[in-house]
């Protein structure tokens, strides 16, 4: 069905727009090369993911720093694969994970065509709560920057989603109200219900098949988006 009162959308861009987990793989391909670590780059990954997305959410929740973030995630991974890596080069991979991660850039499938798609339409823009240095750098890389009228990040804002005030300050920044507003995004907590929260629509981008409430609007691939919009 689609929405008639709807002038702007916001997207989430790591695991939305910007395909995170493989970048992120092909990043720490890259840097154990670099530094001669003889590490199954599948056994390590299949072990951090999951770490790393229960760091992201203490780090949402305001319960750790992003210095804890970056170099607990690695540690602990280590420690659980039972390979012992010095602190000193747990903090070099992780400055080495950050300046290579943006290096790369692909775009889940779909991203660039439901991008001209809405342009015309809608004012686009970013909500996200990945660190400010890496995030401009992102979209440059891959080519989507110019698609976006605003980008609002989490440390511009002094909290993360789903703080209705970074909600908010993302809506000040567009010049947009909350009922001409939707949210796209993969995470059910940050980017759906904060959205919800302040008055906005939302879309799941459910790439990855999570269960979520029948009333969710939900899409498994970007190109579904025209449904609604």
């Amino acid at each position: 069905m689609k929405l008639t009162n709807i002038k702007h959308v916001f997207f989430d861009l790591d695991h939305t727009l910007w395909d995170f987990d493989k970048n992120s793989g092909l990043t720490f391909k890259k840097i154990f090369e670099l530094h001669q670590l003889h590490i199954s780059v599948d056994d390590f990954l299949s072990t951090y993911e999951p770490i790393n997305l229960n760091y992201w959410k203490l780090y949402r929740e305001e319960k750790i720093i992003k210095e804890d973030l970056r170099y607990k995630r690695l540690k602990d991974t280590f420690d659980a694969i039972n390979v012992h890596v010095p602190d000193a080069m747990i903090n070099q991979l992780s400055e080495d994970y950050i300046s290579y991660l943006t290096t790369f850039n692909h775009l889940f499938e779909g991203t660039l065509d439901i991008l001209d798609y809405l342009q015309p339409k809608y004012e686009l823009h970013i909500i996200t709560n990945g660190f400010e240095e890496a995030q401009q750098r992102k979209m440059d890389n891959a080519g989507i920057s110019t698609y976006f009228s605003t980008v609002t990040n989490s440390e511009m804002a002094g909290v993360k989603k789903p703080n209705p005030i970074i909600f908010n300050r993302a809506l000040e920044q567009a010049k947009a109200q909350p009922q001409e507003s939707i949210m796209i995004g993969d995470n059910i907590e940050a980017d759906i219900q904060g959205a919800l929260e302040v008055g906005f629509d939302a879309i799941l981008f459910n790439y990855h098949n999570v269960k979520s409430e029948p009333s969710i609007k939900k899409v498994n691939h970007l190109l579904e988006i025209k449904t609604y919009l």
